[in-house]
């Protein structure tokens, strides 16, 4: 019972996947609907649901069928940092904070999303000191888990 209050309440808060692994999804669909695998092209893409796949109880959603074929082959390869929350924000206060997914970084191969909105864009700061952000945002982020 207790299982199935936290996993609700988590849901209610826009956060789903397995426990101790949250990720960022707004009704239940990852980034946004951003295609992951199109991050590793150069250019992220807005998914489609014709390409929809559910991977630890959350959609994600893919430009084409060789995307989604490719992310089926090894998710975690494309899955971002910090369950898809914003990198800076875990990295300076811990805090699960949502993203701009056009706002984004691939740093020795994997990726990193930041919140952008009114003037305020994390990937700038984020920026100014990368190793030292990874490294308390790893700290962090275990911490939570």
């Amino acid at each position: 019972m207790r299982s199935l209050i936290i996993t609700t309440i988590l849901v209610l808060l826009g956060i789903s996947g397995s426990l101790g692994q949250e990720v960022y999804a707004k009704k239940g669909i990852a980034n946004e609907g951003y295609d992951l695998v199109s991050y590793f092209d150069g250019t992220p893409q807005k998914g489609s649901k014709a390409f929809a796949y559910s991977y630890m109880d959350v959609s994600y959603h893919f430009s084409s069928k060789v995307n989604l074929e490719k992310f089926k082959a090894n998710p975690t390869a494309y899955l971002p940092e910090y369950g898809g929350f914003c990198a800076y924000a875990v990295a300076k206060t811990g805090d699960k904070v949502s993203v701009n997914p056009k706002t984004f970084e691939i740093r020795d191969g994997k990726l990193y999303l930041f919140y952008n909105s009114w003037g305020n864009n994390t990937l700038n700061k984020w920026l100014k000191d990368p190793e030292a952000l990874k490294e308390q945002a790893d700290a962090n982020w275990q911490n939570q888990g």
